[in-house]
């Protein structure tokens, strides 16, 4: 495959991975935004432990479910995907899986706890850190996993084209 195709395949994976996270977004949708949220999608970012340039997928389509956030709309866009970019922009200089997990906790703690306590005027800054912190916890838990029964399987890493981390440590 020349150049020209590899940057093809890039756009698509990427736009693939946009849809995805978006999609998986959009069906936890009330519970996906607010003070308690949980977003399955979140497990996706995960995917830049393996290859970084999944980040541009994963930014989009965080953008995109963004959209759709019925209190906070474009300050979701503009801080809870400026998060995102935060997160997977750590976690693909990673070499350990489980502390690739921590970045999004962290990154989506303070930030989008930050933007929950702000815009929404909730007085514990603290208290929306530690709610956003508990849903990316569950996502990464569930991301943590699959990942490691992933590994086991023959093709995976074909599958996603990893280009790193193929022999990682937990």
């Amino acid at each position: 495959m020349g150049n020209k195709g590899k940057m093809i395949d890039t756009i698509a994976r990427n736009g693939i991975i946009a849809g995805l996270y978006a999609a998986l977004t959009l069906v936890c949708y009330p519970f996906a935004y607010g003070m308690i949220q949980f977003r399955i999608s979140e497990f996706l970012v995960l995917l830049c432990f393996f290859r970084k340039d999944y980040t541009f997928g994963l930014t989009l389509g965080c953008a995109l479910a963004n959209l759709f956030s019925p209190q906070l709309f474009l300050w979701d866009v503009l801080i809870g995907t400026s998060a995102t970019l935060i997160a997977c922009l750590g976690i693909c200089f990673c070499k350990h899986l489980v502390v690739a997990c921590a970045m999004p906790i962290v990154a989506n703690a303070v930030l989008v706890g930050l933007e929950l306590s702000v815009i929404l005027e909730i007085e514990s800054f603290i208290v929306c850190a530690a709610f956003v912190a508990l849903g990316e916890l569950v996502a990464m838990i569930v991301g943590y996993v699959l990942f490691v029964v992933l590994k086991k399987r023959q093709g995976f890493y074909n599958a996603i084209k990893a280009t790193q981390n193929m022999e990682f440590k937990f």
